[in-house]
Order: C-alpha cells, then sequence, then structure tokens
C-alpha cells in the first residue's frame, strides 16, 4: 500500500513537492491557506494550517508523513506539535530556516526530519559558480558530490567505451543509466559490457577537490601594493588631515626660533606642539614677547584647535567607524580568479562558506552594513564591500575584469537581473550565476538572458523534500526524463528483504544502483561491492527510482548512518 502523503503549506517549495509527489504517484493531500486555481476540493484543503479542523480534514489520522513546507519557523513549529497531538506516529518532514532547532528537534522527536531549502540548494549554486552542471547534490564519504547528467553525442570521450571501463572509479560514482535503446539498469550493463552509444545518458556524481590555494612571495607584494593604493584611497582625509596639523606645528616653530626669543629648534618645536594641542608648555616663553608674537600665538591656540578637533574627529572614524573595516576590506580583494558573491542572503552566505571551505577566494558585495551575516563573512577573513553590485563603480572595484564568476544572490529578483545583466556588460565572458525565487520563470529568464545559470532555491529543494517524504532520510536526489530518483543508506537487519542476497542480484531486481557498502569495518566499492553478499549490520548505500522506495519503507530503517 502506498503512503498516504500530506504537504501543508503550498507555497514555491510546497506546491512544487506536492506536484512531484503526485507525479510520482504517490497518494498525496495538499494543505494552503487559500484555494489554487485549477486544484480540485478534494486534492488541496483550504483552512487554518495549525488548526486541528483543517488537518483532520485532510487526513492526518490515516495519514503516514506529514510534509511541513512554509516559510515560517514559528507557524510549522505550531503545524508539527497539533499534527503530534492528532496521530503520534506520523511522520514528519519538517522546513527550518533555524538549522540548530531543526536538529534539536530532529534528537529530541522520533520520525521527524528537518530540511533547509538555503542548505540544500546553496551547494548546487555554489557548483554552478565552478563550472559544474549540477543537477542535484549527494551526500558521501563526508562530502557533498555534484550531481550532472553526461548526454553522450558524436564527440564524446566516452562514446564506445563499456559502463564497465567506468565502474571501478572512485572519485567518480554512477548514479543512473538511461539507454537510448530498450531499457537496462546499470547494473546488469556493467556485468554485461554494455557499450555506451550516442544518445545515452548517465547520471554522475563526481568527488568534489578542496583548492589549497598557494601564496607566492610576488603575489605578496601585490598585495602590499594594492594595500598601499586602498589606504590612498579610504584614508586619503586622515593623512590630509595629518599634513596640516604638522604644516600649522611647522609654521608655528620656525616663527618661534625667527622671532629672537633665544629657543632652540627643539624647545621651539616642544613649545609649538604644547600650545597647539593644549597639552601646555613652557608659557613663559610668549610673557615677554612682543604683541605681535602673542596675537601669533592666539591665532595659532585657535587654528590648532580647530585643525587637532577635525583632524582626531577623521582618525576616530576612520579607525572605530567603518572606514577602517571598508579599506580593510578592500585591501584585501583578491586581483584575479576569485568568486563575487552579490548579496548576503540566507543563501548567500551558505554559498560564501562553502566556496571558502573549498579553498577559492572570495568577495562579497552588501548593500545593507547592519547584515546579520557581515561579520560572518569577516570572521572567515572574506573581505566585504558595502555597496549596491548593480552599480558599475561597485563591480569594479571587486576586480570585476580578472574574477571566476558573479552570482547575484539578493533577495530580490529584479535586483539580481539587474546585477548580472551589469555584470555581463562588464565582462561578457564571466560566468553569472543567478538566483531566481519563482521557479516558473527562471528557467525563462536564463533562456531569455543567456546566464550561465538561474537557479530557484524551491525547484532545488523540491526534490529532496518529496524524496524524503517517500522515504528515509535522503542523501541526495536528482531528476532524470521526469522521474525522481534518491539516493540513501539503509541497514541491513536480519528480516531485511536484502538480507542474504547478493549486491548484484539486489540490484538488478529492484532496479537500484549500489555505490558502496560498509561492511565488518571496511568500506567496499566497484566490483568487491558487486560480489558482496549482505548480511545483517551493513549499512549499504544506493540509489532507487522514487516511486520505488515505499517498498522498502517503514518496513526497514533507512538511514544516514555514518555520513
Amino acid at each position: 500500500m502506498k503512503p498516504r502523503i500530506i504537504v501543508c503549506g503550498l507555497g514555491r517549495t510546497g506546491y512544487k513537492t506536492f506536484r512531484l509527489l503526485r507525479h510520482q504517484g504517490a497518494f498525496v493531500v495538499g494543505i494552503h491557506h487559500q484555494s489554487i486555481p485549477g486544484e480540485t476540493a478534494g486534492d488541496v484543503i483550504v483552512g487554518d494550517l495549525q488548526a486541528a479542523a483543517t488537518l483532520t480534514a485532510a487526513g492526518i489520522q490515516q495519514a503516514h508523513t506529514l510534509v511541513i513546507a512554509g516559510s515560517k519557523d514559528a507557524l510549522n513549529l505550531s503545524i508539527m506539535m497539533q499534527a503530534r497531538v492528532l496521530n503520534p506516529q506520523i511522520r514528519i518532514i519538517n522546513r527550518f530556516y533555524n538549522t540548530n532547532l531543526g536538529e534539536r528537534l530532529d534528537q529530541s522527536l522520533p520520525d521527524h526530519l528537518s530540511m533547509s531549502v538555503v542548505g540544500l540548494a546553496a551547494p548546487v549554486f555554489t557548483f554552478a559558480a565552478m563550472g559544474n552542471r549540477a543537477i542535484g547534490q549527494i551526500k558521501l564519504f563526508q562530502q557533498t558530490w555534484p550531481i550532472h547528467e553526461e548526454y553522450i553525442d558524436e564527440n564524446h570521450f566516452w562514446r564506445g567505451l563499456k559502463l564497465s571501463e567506468l565502474w571501478e572509479d572512485r572519485s567518480r560514482m554512477l548514479i543512473y543509466y538511461l539507454p537510448v535503446e530498450g531499457e537496462m539498469d546499470l547494473v546488469s550493463g556493467v556485468i554485461s559490457g554494455q557499450e555506451i552509444k550516442v544518445g545515452d545518458r548517465l547520471i554522475i556524481g563526481t568527488q568534489p577537490r578542496i583548492r589549497s590555494p598557494r601564496r607566492s612571495l610576488i603575489k605578496k607584494l601585490l598585495k602590499a601594493l594594492t594595500n598601499f593604493r586602498q589606504f590612498q584611497e579610504h584614508g586619503r582625509s586622515v593623512v590630509v588631515g595629518a599634513i596640516v596639523l604638522l604644516a600649522v606645528i611647522l609654521i608655528a616653530t620656525f616663527t618661534y626660533m625667527s622671532a629672537e626669543l633665544s629657543l632652540s629648534p627643539v624647545d621651539a618645536l616642544y613649545f609649538s606642539v604644547g600650545m597647539i594641542t593644549g597639552a601646555g608648555g613652557n608659557d613663559k616663553v610668549v610673557e615677554n614677547a612682543p604683541n605681535s608674537i602673542k596675537l601669533f600665538t592666539v591665532v595659532m591656540m585657535l587654528i590648532g584647535a580647530v585643525v587637532i578637533g577635525i583632524w582626531y574627529a577623521m582618525l576616530t572614524d576612520f579607525v572605530l567607524g567603518s572606514r577602517f573595516k571598508q579599506f580593510w576590506d578592500a585591501a584585501r580583494i583578491p586581483q584575479r580568479y576569485h568568486y563575487i558573491v552579490c548579496g548576503l542572503s540566507g543563501i548567500g552566505v551558505r554559498i560564501v562558506q562553502q566556496l571558502h571551505a573549498s579553498g577559492y577566494e572570495v568577495v562579497v558585495v552588501e548593500p545593507d552594513s547592519n547584515n546579520k551575516y557581515i561579520n560572518t563573512a569577516r570572521e572567515l577573513g572574506i573581505p566585504v564591500i558595502q555597496g549596491d553590485a548593480s552599480f558599475r563603480t561597485i563591480l569594479k572595484v571587486s576586480n570585476i575584469d580578472s574574477a571566476a564568476a558573479v552570482l547575484a544572490v539578493t533577495s530580490n529578483d529584479a535586483t539580481n537581473l539587474e546585477i548580472a545583466l551589469k555584470a555581463k556588460g562588464l565582462t561578457p565572458s564571466i560566468p553569472v550565476i543567478v538566483h531566481y525565487a519563482d521557479p516558473d520563470f527562471a528557467g525563462i529568464a536564463q533562456q531569455l538572458f543567456g546566464f550561465e545559470a538561474v537557479l530557484s532555491p524551491a525547484e532545488l529543494a523540491a526534490p529532496a523534500f518529496a524524496a524524503a517524504a517517500l522515504g528515509g532520510r535522503i542523501l541526495g536526489n536528482g531528476i532524470t526524463a521526469d522521474s525522481l530518483w534518491v539516493a540513501f543508506a539503509t541497514v541491513i537487519t536480519p528480516s531485511h528483504v536484502f538480507c542474504g542476497q547478493w549486491v548484484k542480484d539486489v540490484a538488478m531486481s529492484a532496479d537500484c544502483v549500489p555505490l558502496y557498502v560498509e561492511t565488518n569495518h571496511q568500506t567496499l566499492h566497484g566490483w568487491d561491492l558487486l560480489e558482496t553478499k549482505l548480511s545483517a549490520g551493513d549499512v549499504l548505500y544506493m540509489t532507487m527510482p522514487a516511486t520505488r522506495l515505499y517498498q522498502l519503507w517503514r518496513g526497514e530503517q533507512v538511514c544516514e548512518a555514518h555520513v
């Protein structure tokens, strides 16, 4: 019997999840606060999302899984508590922006899985910026691998190879195989020596590499020169003020030296500095001086007070205000091969963290000086340019001419398009990745403007929510030819349907692709994996069409163990 699934909150992510589940043949009911054009009353229940009456009308007592996909954490929390009161056994997939709260709930509540749209979508943005044509992601060996599709054309370097030749490479996981002719699962193709033909499609997971940047002496020297140039730009007013103050002191010093007051150069300088700064000095120097010198001293004291006051104010603003941070950030902007992230939104800061963790240099452009993520970026040593990235001068300051890519990921779609168009206008060859919230128009925008990628977080995250709703803790997912597939880990128990079977037999009979197995404190991959007999305690990592997940779901433990 297929599980009954309720999707609560049919916003962008929720409605996309709802449609995916329905397309996969699941028995799904939606709940929304208002009616949706084209949806019948039986498929979508309209009402207060957290009300017991609304959840009951959707069949909460008979449901196996509840997907809470709203964008507000507080409302999602209320829905979850109400649902658990009505059905204590229901499995809940809960969307949370606050990932710390989500992790606490996962630890405290049984059958509760929190997911983050930002956390699911950010790696795909990062992979796209690094040049990977990612269609999804998968968590393997404590890393997030990008997944892409290889279409075999006449000139593809895999054309004519056998699938078995690609099977053993540990840095590349074969995820799925769609032959141009007939139907054949991947493992059967590997074992039979199936030849890769024109028109075939392969889904591949590629192990990410951590870049180790090397800083040469020449680069450090260039950076020092750049720092001096940036200091001239941001500290010019402080330097000018210091020069004016020094000029006033020198004028006073030379005047007292030439006034026949019997002062040595050091005494004249000492008296001038004390008199102008107000720190005090030998006042007897001018007590017996001519009236002209006394008047000169009065004028210098007034001028000195003004100059000192203005210069102290500029120095304080530079050191304690935002100018010093702006100077320090501007001085550390990389000269080339860096990534420019425009907008420190929730997804923007995740992208910054992932690029930094992968060893790449990053520059952030953010107009709001009070943005809560600015300190997060600066703690990582990442320079932040405070300004509007849609302005030509700001993009020029970020060294866009020599950057590796630009990511426009503010929370405003129109602003992102403006930034992307301005970036292409300045540097036509630079790759541009654009955040576009509306999934229905993201593809249109990419086709119309020709950007390298226009991505919608809802579009990227919805398959993961749908896959999680169909079964277990999902390690990855993707869509191929309108079919949703998922990657997960299943613990082999004595009563498991796979227990006692050879992995190759499981793969061919269940239309799944084994990735690796953890058995007896070792990890088996490649040909050793196919020749392994599964026993209790083993953990099998595999991919499978989502339509077949329910056969294993709730009967066996599906987990994210050791990942």
